[in-house]
């Protein structure tokens, strides 16, 4: 399986949180358009003609291109790539962004799978995390995309907020329930020094995150997701059965990607690229950086990966991919964790519990070659 990332940079304003390359102008969307759609085609040999089974419109805020301008975008994918009948094509969408029209104009293009930033169904912990939306507008928003036809739709959460006390993110998971929605993307809130949150929080403006909060609200999540039938198939990620994420698979499994836009990545089992970031550049000449990955730094990504999902970390891939040492070097250093009951073990196949998983980047250092 190979899928396409197809990163569109505009954005109405910049949320407060977010550390993704975005810019609020969109004076050059027309020339992004078709330098994004020219990259395409002189790119299109580095899949290596396999099939693409998913296609992903990331951002920034992809639902602020007209429909007509995702339409030309997809015509010329399926133009120049093997995109199969039954390819998954996912929107990001904001909820201010779209209407009951647009959404059924997208639906009619292709696009089988949205993923919609609510974030909260309360308002002030929109407003805390610089949400241009409302909570009445959200619910209206998740109604149209039923309404277009959309069966599949990932609908993303925050917890971890501190405005957010336990009641109401139970509350969160409740209205999430209601709406029949088969798949939960939900994060921990994470502030990066650079955003305007990290700022704020510095100067004292805003609260900081309290990580016990973090915890608990984390717990809540996996117990509430559990009992309402969803799978925990990756750290952030829950859905029930036959509803993953088919194109986030793909990252997780270690499989090629190629990325189309300012700062997307590319991956083809060998090698890392990534675009230039900014618009204008991109416009100019979308040049790239590469780094060829050595035996070491695919070893740890298989690891990094990998333990973020309930399929685990498989040490006979480990030893017929990378070498006896390596295979070695992993099952010693897992062992405490099974102790501490973070991991089980399922034949050659090491997986992180739901508790676990609060740990995994930590543990993967640990075994990192």
């Amino acid at each position: 399986m190979a899928g396409l990332y197809i990163h569109i940079p505009f954005c109405k304003s910049k949320c407060a949180y977010c550390n993704f390359f975005s810019v609020v102008s969109d004076k050059q969307r027309a020339d992004f358009v078709e330098a994004l759609k020219k990259e395409a085609v002189d790119r299109k040999d580095y899949l290596g003609g396999e099939e693409v089974r998913t296609v992903y419109f990331g951002g920034g805020t992809p639902s602020l291109l007209k429909p007509a301008e995702i339409g030309g975008i997809i015509d010329v994918l399926r133009q120049h790539y093997k995109i199969t009948a039954a390819a998954e094509i996912t929107l990001e969408a904001n909820p201010d962004t779209v209407s009951k029209d647009t959404l059924k104009e997208y639906k009619e293009l292709g696009i089988n799978r949205l993923s919609i930033g609510i974030q909260s169904f309360f308002d002030d912990d929109l407003q805390y995390l610089s949400r241009k939306h409302d909570s009445k507008h959200a619910l209206q928003v998740l109604e149209w995309a039923k309404a277009a036809g959309f069966q599949e739709v990932t609908l993303d959460l925050i917890y971890g907020i501190p405005t957010l006390t336990d009641e109401k993110w139970c509350r969160n998971l409740e209205l999430f329930f209601a709406t029949g929605i088969n798949h939960l993307s939900a994060y921990a809130l994470t502030v990066e020094e650079k955003t305007a949150l990290g700022q704020r929080i510095a100067k004292g403006l805003a609260a900081p995150v309290n990580e016990d909060s973090v915890i608990r609200q984390y717990g809540i999540l996996v117990e509430m997701t559990r009992q309402h039938g969803f799978e925990h198939y990756e750290i952030s990620n829950f859905a029930r059965p036959g509803h993953y994420s088919k194109h986030n698979t793909i990252y997780w499994k270690g499989e090629k990607y190629l990325g189309l836009g300012p700062s997307a990545h590319s991956y083809d089992g060998v090698s890392r690229q990534w675009n230039v970031a900014g618009v204008k550049d991109y416009c100019d000449s979308y040049s790239f950086e590469k780094e060829k990955l050595t035996l070491d730094d695919r070893y740890n990504e298989y690891v990094m990966t990998s333990l973020r999902t309930c399929w685990g970390c498989d040490a006979e891939y480990i030893r017929n991919n990378f070498g006896e040492k390596y295979a070695e070097k992993f099952e010693k250093g897992v062992k405490n964790h099974i102790l501490a009951g973070k991991m089980f073990q399922q034949d050659q196949k090491y997986i992180l519990n739901d508790h676990g998983m609060l740990f995994a980047d930590g543990i993967a250092v640990e075994v990192f070659a």
